[in-house]
């Protein structure tokens, strides 16, 4: 991939823990894959964060929601798992792009600090703001993973697969209750 920035390729990364995966993210994926020739979503490991599921759990639930996702855009879409600095990572694939997700203007002080820095470590990588969508803008994998394992309903916040998975993981019914 580090070929991309050489062709003219417009290679772009979604980065985050994914812990779950949710609709929200699905939105801001499948709105970058409109505007770049590829994306790779970048799983980070984040085991300060506790995850509900492993590594290997979120980059598979990840991967298994993105088919949908690029069938319907026509962008190659690709599910890596990182561990370490972003820009490292960011360098390693050669992308041009992070995209990076806001739901309100929360997320733009710690996400405006974040591409500063990120733009000092690398010039040539770009950090592209896409807002979420207005029926996504709450979603937060933290308030998911909190709801969830209060016996709340997630139904309407992640994708089936992982509503299953997550209640697997609680052992719960599939009722999403």
């Amino acid at each position: 991939m580090a070929e991309a920035k050489r062709t003219g390729l417009r290679l772009g990364l979604y980065p985050g823990t994914f812990d779950p995966v949710t609709n929200g993210h699905l939105d801001i994926i499948g709105r970058a894959a409109r505007l770049l020739d590829r994306l790779v979503v970048g799983v980070a490991i984040s085991v300060g964060k506790n995850p509900l599921f492993s590594l290997e759990e979120r980059v598979e639930l990840v991967r298994a929601e993105m088919a949908a996702v690029s069938a319907r855009t026509g962008t190659p879409i690709e599910v890596q798992p990182f561990d370490g600095l972003l820009m490292h990572f960011a360098q390693q694939i050669g992308v041009s792009v992070i995209v990076r997700g806001l739901r309100a203007v929360s997320d733009f002080d710690y996400e405006f600090a974040m591409a500063g820095m990120n733009y000092r470590l690398d010039p040539t990588i770009e950090t592209v703001f896409l807002m979420a969508s207005e029926r996504h803008q709450f979603i937060q994998s933290r308030f998911v993973r909190e709801v969830a394992l209060l016996g709340g309903d997630i139904s309407s916040f992640v994708p089936a697969l992982t509503l299953q998975r997550t209640l697997q993981r609680l052992g719960r019914a599939e009722s999403g209750r």
